[in-house]
């Protein structure tokens, strides 16, 4: 086990790095304010999709006001029902952040191509949207089966990094992410997996029969920090601590509200934990 800081030494700048849903339990908040602290620069962001759509929210919007993200490829960056991200929106008008549009079902099969080793995956219901036309990396061919059977090529998603937050971790390195196959798929697809959790037990989760089916194996796990609460203001219950996002989305409507912001709960947080 180690910690955040260890973690995020261990992505370089301009790395594509896949994240969960911004507004759930799985958020990894503690390593991307690590990454902050590092200085990390030119990330390209992957993010994993919600119920209906790849959206981000607080903990991309916050990197992206930090400076470390040149590329965010997803369908949006959102505070939910707090409004707007405002980092990303001024990133994207200003061009400092460049978006790849992308769709829930693409980025699945894309991401599950390159879990398989696939060099890409198809998909037919995109055809004819005007996502399918502004991806120039995504390709409509013949089904071989069938010649006139149009479907989408798209380009399998290998991520350099997966970075998560897990519930627990046990003493053979294995984390336990109950019914998060998204998270799965990630750590199928990623060449490094780093996960921060809430709880270390000393048994194994495979001695279990009732955690097992809920397993990420150590093997595919390349560092695990220890940190209780890495994921808030997501709450492990699924709820939300709204005040902080709140407090976030009012600091952040200004470039010196964030910067103030990021030096009270990044940089000065950090120094009276230690």
């Amino acid at each position: 086990m180690t910690t955040p800081e260890t973690l995020a030494a261990m992505i370089p700048d301009g790395a594509s790095v896949i994240l969960p849903k911004g507004e759930g339990p799985d958020a990894p908040v503690a390593l991307a304010k690590a990454l902050i602290r590092r200085g990390a620069r030119d990330l390209h962001l992957i993010t994993l999709p919600a119920c209906a759509a790849p959206v981000s929210g607080m903990m991309v919007d916050m990197l992206i006001g930090a400076g470390c993200v040149a590329r965010v490829e997803t369908s949006g960056v959102s505070l939910g029902e707090l409004g707007p991200a405002p980092a990303f929106n001024r990133a994207v008008t200003s061009g400092a952040v460049t978006v790849t549009d992308a769709t829930c079902p693409a980025l699945y099969a894309a991401v599950q191509a390159g879990g398989k080793s696939q060099p890409f995956a198809t998909l037919r219901g995109i055809i004819g949207s005007d996502l399918e036309r502004m991806r120039d990396d995504w390709v409509v061919i013949d089904n071989p089966f069938q010649p006139g059977d149009k479907v989408v090529a798209l380009k399998a998603i290998n991520p350099d990094v997966a970075m998560f937050h897990a519930p627990m971790a046990d003493r053979e390195g294995n984390l336990w992410i109950g019914r998060g196959r998204d998270l799965l798929y990630a750590a199928h697809a990623s060449k490094v997996v780093l996960a921060t959790v809430e709880t270390v037990v000393d048994t194994c989760f495979y001695d279990d029969d009732a955690l097992a089916a809920g397993v990420l194996p150590a093997f595919y796990v390349s560092a695990i920090a220890h940190a209780p609460g890495a994921s808030l203001p997501m709450r492990m219950d699924a709820t939300v601590d709204l005040d902080a996002v709140r407090a976030y989305a009012g600091a952040a409507r200004s470039e010196a509200g964030l910067q103030d912001w990021l030096a009270r709960e990044v940089f000065a947080a950090r120094s009276a934990a230690e």
